[in-house]
Formats: structure tokens, sequence, C-alpha cells
């Protein structure tokens, strides 16, 4: 008979994934982005702990501070209606942001909560703006993510 075999158990609390390490990195940054730039830009990030499934991200009304990346599993936002029962309004898989619709009124219009545990990047919107003033290419990727969003919903609609 064979001895049993170790279970070998890896902590993850302590693992930090920089950006320039992310597999999704080119999805949320801007590609080209000097190694200097880089390090600027993950020195404002928070790798927050997973949220597991149903755990909510914000609610509707919570004050806006920041934007978040999805890293793995997925995030549903939707408003409550009348009657009690969500509307929908949107998904969000790895490589998407959440958050963006809360930028100009200051305050989430909407509820996000996992569907399954998911891992998140949250980036402060105000340390992210400054940032961004002096990186060009971060500035224009942040354009082009509002841009797709506006289209996705404008998409929706149709």
């Amino acid at each position: 008979m064979s001895a049993p075999k170790e279970k070998k158990v890896v902590d993850l609390t302590g693992l930090n994934v920089a950006c320039k390490d992310c597999s999704l990195h080119q999805l949320c940054l801007p590609t080209g982005i000097s190694k200097d730039d880089m390090d600027r830009i993950d020195e404002i990030i928070r790798r927050r702990r997973p949220i597991a499934r149903g755990e909510t991200l914000f609610r509707a009304g919570d004050s806006f501070h920041s934007i978040y990346a999805v890293r793995s599993g997925s995030i549903k936002t939707y408003t409550p209606n009348r009657d009690g029962l969500e509307q929908v309004t949107g998904f969000h898989l790895p490589g998407e942001m959440v958050g963006l619709d809360a930028i100009s009124d200051g305050a989430h219009p909407c509820t996000a909560k996992a569907l399954e545990t998911a891992s998140l990047c949250e980036i402060p919107f105000d340390e992210l703006e400054i940032l961004s003033h002096g990186i060009p290419s971060l500035q224009r990727q942040l354009l082009k993510i509002m841009s797709r969003e506006i289209l996705h919903d404008h998409n929706l609609l149709m």
C-alpha cells in the first residue's frame, strides 16, 4: 500500500498580481504603456479580497469613489423597479469595468452584485483622473472604455 500523498496548500491571501503581470491588463490599460507609467498605475490600484456569490459591491445611491475592473467571475448590475423586481442593466465579465455610470452624478445609479465568486481591482477615480493627466495614453483608453459602454447601451436600446 502506498503512502498517502500530501496535499499542497497555497496561501493566496498575500498574493498581489501587479497590472503588468495580469493576463487582462491589455483590456483595462493601454498597450505600449511604459514600465514607469505602469508602476505609477499599479500604485493606485487596490486589489480587493474576492467577493462571494450574491455579495454586493455597491448599491444604487451609494457615493461614487472608485471604478472596478473585473479580474475573474462576473458581476450583474441592476436597478429595482416599482414592483421590487430587478431591472438588469448589465453583466460584467473579466476585463470589463464596473461603476463608470456613476462618474457624472457622483452616485451609483444601480446596484452591483457578484453572480459568482469574483475578483476585482478597485481604482480610486480621483487618483486615476490625476494620473491620466500625466499619461495621455491612459486618458485615451478611459475615453475608449466609456465610448464602448455608451455604444453597448445604445445597441441594447435598439
